[in-house]
């Protein structure tokens, strides 16, 4: 069994920038320059046979490159105490267009549909205990204005996640062209 997740990955210069962000709060867990990715669909444990039929069903999608950009610093829940601090994406209907046919390989082949609604963001920190409000508050401040130019998106990835004590650990699985 491996456990399978779907994602855009990040121009190097990209993921640099981002990790100039992950600084100023206390008790966050930052994420590492090589986790930075966006996930399309997170999938679950998947074994060998349903890792063959998911990657014969993804190859199947036509879809075309689109830019994105990052824009602004946000966190989960939107109100309370946060369990994310994220940055935001700025892309057009073809992202949503080629996560909804992702979406429609996967139940297609019999996993459980999605359990939230896509909500693209990439991932700065997360928080087993959350921290204060004003600190929170003043690191938005702080980001508020956060900007990326638009890069080209031309693929898409399968990624496997194995967890060890120290986070986890993401290897390719399989390169899916958009063309």
């Amino acid at each position: 069994m491996q456990r399978l997740f779907l994602a855009l990955d990040l121009p190097e210069a990209l993921k640099t920038r981002l990790k100039a962000l992950c600084v100023g709060l206390a008790g966050a867990r930052w994420i590492t320059h090589a986790q930075m990715h966006l996930t399309l669909r997170f999938i679950g444990d998947v074994d060998a046979a349903q890792q063959a039929a998911l990657q014969t069903g993804l190859a199947t999608i036509r879809a075309t490159p689109f830019k994105m950009a990052l824009q602004g610093i946000g966190q989960f829940p939107p109100k309370g105490n946060p369990r994310v601090i994220w940055a935001g994406i700025q892309a057009d209907d073809k992202l949503y267009t080629l996560q909804n046919r992702i979406e429609q390989i996967i139940t297609g082949i019999g996993f459980e549909p999605a359990d939230h609604t896509f909500s693209p963001h990439i991932t700065l920190a997360r928080f087993k205990i959350p921290p204060s409000t004003a600190n929170v508050q003043h690191y938005m401040a702080l980001h508020q204005s956060f900007k990326t130019d638009a890069f080209e998106v031309t693929q898409f990835i399968l990624f496997s996640s194995h967890l060890t004590t120290s986070g986890p650990i993401y290897r390719t699985e399989g390169l899916f062209p958009l063309i």
